[in-house]
């Protein structure tokens, strides 16, 4: 008899359960904290920067790569999106 400790292809209960558990990064994470942090210390409102730099601040030196590459790709693919949506508005659709 397979255990799935000896079958790692055989999905046990854990797996069942964490499949539809989406993986969040640290940066995601620490972004979630600090903003958390931030919104309930400053109920008035709280700069997107501040969340930022509090989050990256707080995300351990060999995650800080990782979350630079999230930041880069993000600012890419928004401005992607943008140049798309001026160009269809330049062309009337």
């Amino acid at each position: 008899m397979s255990t799935s400790w000896q079958n790692p292809a055989t999905p046990d209960e854990f797996d069942r359960i964490m499949c539809g558990v989406p993986v969040m990064s640290a940066w995601e994470a620490m972004f979630t904290e600090a903003e958390e942090t931030l919104q309930a210390a400053c109920p008035e409102g709280v700069d997107v920067l501040d969340i930022g730099r509090a989050a990256f601040d707080s995300l351990p030196e060999h995650e800080r790569e990782a979350a630079l590459d999230v930041l880069f790709y993000t600012y890419w693919a928004a401005r992607q999106d943008d140049l798309a949506a001026r160009a269809q508005y330049q062309a009337g659709e």
